[in-house]
């Protein structure tokens, strides 16, 4: 069978999804894997969407760090991105796509408040056009899948696997739910839903890659408004559930029947370290998160906060912890990479819910008593 054109429409088009899976994508695609290009669609606003078009879908992403001891600095010019489109702007060209055939996968990568569905699409009864009259989508993220999934059931119901890429514990279940919560109060019948719950594959999944903004006059020859640096690390683990689409092979995704371990090491131990250190660290003045591990003050604060109090509140089921928070500490030197604190400061409050107050709550059950630096953070 031919590969298609396009199999992958993809709601996300920050830096991160264009380092991670558009960037394994691309190398699949160049080692001969069966899996065609990929659909952007810039859910909010249209800037980006245009540039990947006037970029033909083609940008760089610079890999710099040090791994096993040896300086990497490589660019890697990615071809896997088909086109881009704008939701506000081409809602019935994003249908069109979620209708085709030769799509498989759905891809996501929204921020921790991507998954809020505001209550005007909540209310009990309230339709949902696929392609309303004056052609905007729904607001909401989980809305604007449901249309997608909607209009490919209206047209066929080929099956599709829905792979969602957001830092949420249990982010597939959740999306399915509030998919299947919106679909019951609009009524959408016992037919869409049993399709949805037996012929869309959703698939829960752990991301880890740290990736940045090139800094101001950051070498870029070629004028690439899409350039983005990221480390040489990368994980993804993947769900391995019967009837998903076979999607890629590539050496930086595992293949689990249990996502959940790696999901709550890694938003816990690495990126509660970095919302952590935007409460410590910013008003110290630093600005970066090498800055902050390296800080007389901040640095050996934050190690006692992950391995003293993070990690002793893990399950566990939660393997080599230790290990990784000690990794991650190694990662945040990375030389090459400014990670600043005002990128991660953004949803502040909303990670704070997410990655501090979960451990904080887990050491006070395991231990029955609070632990005094997270308590300080959460007072």
């Amino acid at each position: 069978m031919a590969t298609p054109a396009e199999s992958v429409l993809q709601f996300g088009s920050g830096r991160f999804l264009r380092a991670f899976a558009d960037l394994f994508i691309h190398e699949a695609r160049e080692a001969g894997q069966s899996i065609g290009r990929v659909v952007v669609v810039q859910s909010t606003g249209t800037g980006r969407a245009r540039l990947f078009n006037d970029q033909n879908g083609r940008y760089r992403i610079r890999v710099r760090g040090i791994r096993d001891g040896r300086r990497i600095d490589e660019s890697v010019e990615v071809e896997s991105v088909s086109r881009a489109l704008c939701a506000r702007e081409d809602w019935e060209a994003v249908l069109a796509v979620g209708r085709d055939p030769s799509t498989e996968y759905i891809l996501s990568n929204t921020s921790e408040i991507g998954y809020d569905v505001p209550e005007s699409e909540r209310l009990d009864g309230s339709s949902l056009e696929v392609s309303p009259p004056d052609g905007s989508p729904p607001g909401s993220f989980p809305g604007k899948l449901l249309a997608v999934l909607l209009a490919r059931y209206e047209s066929g119901g080929a099956p599709l696997t829905v792979i969602p890429c957001e830092l949420i514990d249990d982010n597939a279940g959740v999306l399915r739910r509030l998919a299947g919560m919106l679909a019951r109060t609009r009524r959408l019948g016992d037919g869409f839903l049993d399709w949805m719950e037996n012929r869309v594959t959703w698939l829960h999944t752990l991301v880890d890659r740290i990736t940045v903004e090139p800094p101001p006059g950051f070498p870029n020859p070629q004028g690439d408004r899409l350039l983005a640096l990221t480390e040489p690390f990368a994980f993804w683990a993947l769900e391995d559930r019967p009837g998903a689409a076979p999607f890629i092979e590539h050496p930086a995704i595992v293949r689990t029947k249990d996502v959940r371990p790696y999901a709550l090491r890694k938003v816990r131990v690495l990126n509660g370290a970095h919302t952590a250190l935007v409460c410590r660290a910013m008003p110290l003045g630093i600005r970066t998160v090498r800055e902050a591990v390296d800080h007389a003050e901040a640095g050996p604060w934050l190690r006692d906060l992950m391995l003293e109090e993070i990690v002793p509140a893990l399950p566990d089921e939660v393997e080599d912890a230790p290990a990784f928070a000690l990794a991650c500490l190694e990662r945040f030197r990375n030389p090459f990479l400014d990670h600043r604190l005002e990128s991660i400061a953004v949803a502040h409050e909303t990670k704070v819910k997410l990655r501090l107050a979960p451990s904080y709550q887990a050491y006070v059950d395991k231990f029955q008593r609070k632990p005094p630096l997270l308590a300080a953070l959460l007072a």
